[in-house]
């Protein structure tokens, strides 16, 4: 008979927060699976309880090695507890490949439900929650983290990602340009912990905020993208583009306006008022 998989929840700050059933695992499980061992040596002290397992490591760098090894074991009937730093395994953390092999081998799957840095910082950022995606953490590189937030500029839903605090001011710099300086938005800093924070306020302030300094754990929140307000054809927009120009708007302060207002990508309104000034230039 085979054994059964067990993705643990761990807290993400406050010890207090560890499920009771937690503890029964971490006394009763075969094997553990952990993505830092001296980690779980401290949350074990914390809790007071000893494993009586066989304690393994299981992080990024041997995640594809371990995994037959933790399978073969959950062949043979062990039941094997995996549990990360802090979170739900699997969640922007080691899991997805030993779920998705114990699967293929119709091993049973469990959990142990704990707290969660995607869902209280969604709870806590006062943006809707009634739909929402998480991103995980952007691509270091500039232009790839563009690339992908440009991915995201029309999605309705609201948007979670990650983020490491010495990046956080290009990140909120870069979301700010792409999805417009105005959008809503909150930082949720050190989760559960004694110095939690959450700000919240447009892109570009929380951009101008973060590039005092900010450290911590970070989740970020952001608004998603507003309805498609009215379906204009290209030639209103570059209409609309050309009467704020006239007023004395810069050209790329009316185009994120016009974009703004017709609830579509600053990118499509560009190419439609760049296609329009090359149509207008004289055949040579």
């Amino acid at each position: 008979m085979t054994g059964t998989l067990v993705l643990a929840g761990t807290p993400i700050g406050d010890i207090a927060d560890a499920p009771p059933r937690l503890t029964a695992e971490l006394a009763g499980a075969d094997v553990i699976a952990a993505e830092d061992t001296r980690r779980l040596r401290r949350l074990t002290q914390a809790l007071d309880v000893q494993p009586s397992g066989r304690v393994v490591s299981y992080f990024e760098g041997n995640e594809t090695a371990r995994t037959p090894e933790l399978v073969e074991a959950l062949v043979g009937g062990a039941r094997v507890l995996l549990v990360t730093d802090a979170g739900m395994p699997s969640v922007s953390d080691p899991g997805y490949r030993l779920v998705a092999a114990a699967v293929e081998k119709d091993i049973k799957v469990t959990a142990v439900p704990g707290p969660s840095a995607v869902l209280t910082a969604l709870a806590l950022s006062g943006l809707p929650v009634d739909r929402f995606c998480f991103e995980g953490f952007l691509p270091r590189k500039a232009g790839e983290r563009l690339s992908r937030l440009r991915e995201n500029e029309v999605e309705r839903r609201t948007l979670v990602y990650f983020e490491a605090p010495h990046r956080l001011d290009d990140t909120l710099a870069a979301m700010a340009e792409v999805f417009g300086a105005d959008r809503r938005a909150a930082v949720c800093r050190e989760l559960t912990k004694t110095y939690e924070e959450v700000k919240r306020g447009p892109l570009g302030e929380l951009a101008a905020w973060a590039a005092e300094g900010v450290r911590g754990e970070i989740t970020v929140v952001v608004e998603g993208a507003p309805e498609i307000i009215e379906s204009l054809d290209a030639e209103e927009l570059v209409r609309r583009v050309r009467v704020r120009e006239e007023a004395g708007e810069r050209r790329k302060e009316a185009i994120a306006a016009v974009a703004a207002d017709a609830g579509l990508p600053k990118r499509e309104v560009f190419d439609a008022v760049v296609a329009s000034k090359n149509a207008a230039r004289p055949n040579p």
